[in-house]
């Protein structure tokens, strides 16, 4: 599929919205995730709708809530903007309770598209790629920066698995489930460790 002047157009806004972002563990770059997640749905199959959605699936989210919305949908068309809607598991600020947000978005993704669960499981195969790399990296201290801490994160990332494999990209969910596995492995290896009394 030969991609048009959108695409390019798509990677300018990304960068332009994502500039001043960065990572929450890493520090590294916002910008280099929403590249990565369009990477991983051009080689999953994605039009270019999917693969433009991709590239804002967190605008609406992190950059302005419907303003960033009506804008992706005067430059980008409907479908787009709700590929990023379905995508999206809150446009308010401040955000919702952690948990409640995440439970709600998991029932709407049991109902959405293809579309949206094509790009829903590229972010989260790719969250879950740089959550294992920094687990390796940093141990149980990794958890502190994440609002479900280690159970609550543990827990949304196995769900997203078994909701995603009724609806989701078949070769996709299943990488996301093998990463995710071998984070719960050594979530497992490490807690008896954390666990011995002093």
């Amino acid at each position: 599929m030969m991609l048009s002047e959108r695409f390019c157009q798509a990677l300018v806004y990304a960068a332009q919205l994502h500039n001043e972002q960065r990572r929450k563990v890493s520090g590294t770059a916002y910008v280099a995730h929403p590249l990565r997640v369009a990477g991983i749905a051009l080689e999953g199959g994605a039009d270019e709708d999917e693969a433009i959605a991709a590239l804002l699936h967190d605008a609406v989210e992190d950059q302005g809530g419907d303003a960033t919305r009506q804008e992706i949908r005067r430059r980008f068309g409907q479908r787009v903007a709700a590929i990023v809607d379905g995508c999206s598991d809150t446009d308010r600020h401040p955000k919702p309770p952690w948990r409640r947000r995440k439970e709600a978005h998991l029932a709407e993704l049991a109902d959405a598209s293809a579309s949206v669960c094509l790009v829903t499981a590229c972010d989260k195969l790719d969250n879950a790629r740089s959550l294992l790399a920094s687990y390796r990296q940093l141990g149980e201290s990794l958890w502190s920066g994440f609002s479900g801490h280690r159970d609550g994160t543990l827990w949304y990332y196995r769900s997203m698995v078994d909701v995603l494999r009724k609806s989701g990209p078949a070769a996709i969910v299943d990488e996301l489930d093998r990463v995710v596995a071998e984070i719960e492995s050594m979530v497992q290896r490490f807690r008896p460790v954390c666990q011995k009394p002093p």
